[in-house]
């Protein structure tokens, strides 16, 4: 069997998502009991650290084991300890795994960037705030598990779960353990059972689809449940891109390439494609347009965000055969 890599030396975890740096940090302190089960880790924070904390704990062990050294918020380190940081970049100690994690935004560059110089790698933690990003987060969750969540299925659990990427972790984990064969949206109503809201991707199919009543009354059911209308029209306008983006591609391209090459879940490439039949390029332009007229309206060009949505829903859905 191969002997594990150590972790690097230092690693620069950044972004706003906190569940995907807890995860990044989790994945330094593995690797590192993968080579030594007795590591030690020591997890601090850096607002209020006192100076030489640090370095003393990257002190060679009187017993030789590794230790992980995670220093978490370093956007708020004091000044001092950004100092005692950059100098141990330029000669981090043996055995020792540094993590510095940072929130994100431009507060404590200088250290990031002192970081990335000395090659840190550095491990990405973006928030992941869009409906469909946290639909691919959720089959990407059930992938690493092995196991299957339909597409629709993925589309409901993010509507019952919220936008809370920890719960929605959990959630998946909870039908990982709890459920076996492919997860589908029976079983999801059946584990969240009446917290399936209607999500903006649901108004966006009825848009797209022609239904034009039934998109109207699912947009007012999600207003009157608190989904915030920028949203809402995002969805909207991420329906119709996928749609001519979809519509473009050769129809004998298969669905995993062209969402490989598109940057989609398969799911979604056959969707689009079920709901191609009756648009053409003019249909899709007068749709666009629609949705970019709310989005100036929903964002201060107008009076009543409501009305600008229900204006771009009725034009979608009559858009959807026109020639």
């Amino acid at each position: 069997m191969p002997t594990p890599d150590a972790p690097p030396p230092v690693t620069l975890v950044i972004g706003p998502e906190e569940l995907l740096r807890d995860r990044a940090v989790t994945a330094v302190a593995q690797a590192s009991r993968a080579v030594d089960p007795a590591t030690e880790v020591r997890d601090l924070t850096a607002v209020g650290l006192e100076t030489g904390t640090v370095t003393g704990l990257a002190s060679p062990s009187l017993f030789g084991e590794r230790t992980v050294i995670v220093v978490r918020d370093v956007q708020d380190a004091a000044g001092e300890l950004v100092e005692e940081l950059t100098a141990y970049l330029a000669d981090p100690a043996e055995d020792t795994a540094l993590v510095l994690v940072h929130g994100g935004g431009a507060k404590g560059k200088a250290l990031v960037d002192a970081a990335k110089k000395s090659g840190a790698p550095v491990l990405e933690c973006q928030q992941i705030k869009w409906e469909s990003d946290k639909i691919k987060f959720v089959m990407a969750e059930f992938a690493a598990a092995r196991r299957r969540i339909s597409g629709d299925a993925a589309v409901a659990l993010v509507g019952a779960v919220g936008s809370d990427l920890r719960e929605l972790a959990s959630a998946c984990s909870q039908l990982v353990a709890d459920t076996g064969g492919v997860v589908d949206v029976s079983v999801v109503e059946r584990y969240h059972a009446g917290r399936v809201e209607v999500s903006g991707f649901t108004v966006a199919d009825a848009a797209v689809e022609g239904r034009c009543e039934d998109a109207l009354r699912l947009l007012r059911q999600a207003l009157a449940t608190g989904v915030d209308p920028v949203p809402l029209n995002a969805a909207l306008a991420m329906g119709l891109r996928n749609l001519a983006r979809v519509g473009s591609a050769p129809r004998t391209a298969r669905p995993d390439d062209l969402a490989r090459e598109l940057g989609l879940a398969p799911f979604m490439v056959r969707k689009a494609r079920g709901q191609l039949p009756g648009w053409s390029q003019a249909g899709v332009a007068a749709a666009l347009t629609a949705v970019a007229e709310a989005d100036a309206q929903i964002k201060g060009a107008g009076t009543d965000p409501v009305y600008a949505l229900e204006r771009a829903v009725v034009t979608i859905a009559r858009s959807r055969g026109e020639r």
